[in-house]
């Protein structure tokens, strides 16, 4: 029963925007490096695509972080619907995986999301990308390690800071002891943050509510008003917060949106949020 009741939150949260849509293939245009080790752990690969067509300039790039609530989902799933979107703007992908709670506990996916964006800046040459124009983007559990690549300070000690110029985010979570207890409780949230001494504080440590401060990149957040499984207030407070410190910092509110949209609304999200967000911002022309 443990067993399934996995699958049915990796369902419920592995593919983040989009739960209930068919993986598209691969179009031919784009060129696929796949399962790239940048840890020491078997699970800490990514893979790579780009435009098959040469640039003489350097191209953008986007870190892509799927969801499942750290216990499920898989890069291959979310990396189809998400990579080619941004790879036929011109950028360069790169689709992380990273260790689920089965394989490692809080803070692991953290550790391993900071590591993987510290390679991918390492080898942005490589990738003819800029290093000035680096987006990460996830959903739900991928959002809220986006949002950590993007925010979390060197103090912390959970890996090397990461230099991204922009972060989108659908519905992460963004205060994880939230939901460990009380009316917000996850057993998701439970299984990556087991019982243990100083148990609320690592909560606190793995949530990016803690580093809010003045001069993070922009952040653009999507969430829907009925979300039951992460709760719509998450990003309310996070996208105030931010706000109030004087950062740049945005929230799309998706009425009666439940945790995943169709295809035909996340459509409209990257038409008329998304990517006039990122050409606001420099990073798509």
């Amino acid at each position: 029963m443990a067993k399934l009741h996995v699958v049915a939150i990796s369902m419920l949260l592995g593919l983040c925007a989009f739960a209930q849509e068919p993986t598209p293939a691969i179009p031919d245009s784009i060129s696929v490096e796949a399962n790239i080790a940048y840890g020491q752990y078997k699970e800490t690969v990514l893979d790579v695509m780009q435009p098959k067509q040469g640039s003489k300039e350097k191209r953008p790039g986007v870190i892509a972080i799927h969801g499942g609530g750290w216990v499920g989902g898989s890069k291959d799933s979310y990396s189809a619907h998400v990579c080619p979107r941004y790879v036929e703007k011109g950028f360069v992908c790169a689709s992380i995986e990273y260790r689920l709670a089965k394989a490692a506990t809080a803070p692991a996916a953290v550790t391993d999301v900071l590591d993987a964006a510290h390679w991918f800046e390492t080898n942005a040459k490589k990738y003819n990308v800029d290093t000035k124009r680096i987006v990460v983007t996830g959903g739900s559990a991928g959002g809220h390690l986006s949002l950590m690549v993007g925010m979390t300070a060197k103090s912390a000690k959970l890996g090397p800071p990461a230099k991204v110029a922009a972060v989108v985010d659908f519905y992460g979570i963004t205060d994880v002891g939230d939901q460990l207890d009380g009316p917000h409780k996850q057993d998701y949230a439970v299984t990556w943050v087991p019982e243990q001494s100083g148990r609320l504080e690592l909560a606190a440590r793995v949530s990016p509510m803690t580093y809010v401060r003045k001069g993070l990149p922009p952040i653009l957040v999507i969430h829907g008003d009925a979300d039951s499984t992460v709760p719509y207030e998450h990003s309310v407070k996070l996208v105030k917060a931010l706000r109030d410190v004087g950062d740049d910092a945005q929230l799309v509110s998706v009425p009666q949106g439940e945790h995943g949209f169709p295809d035909a609304k996340v459509d409209e999200i990257y038409e008329q949020n998304i990517w006039p967000f990122l050409k606001k911002h420099g990073l798509l022309k």
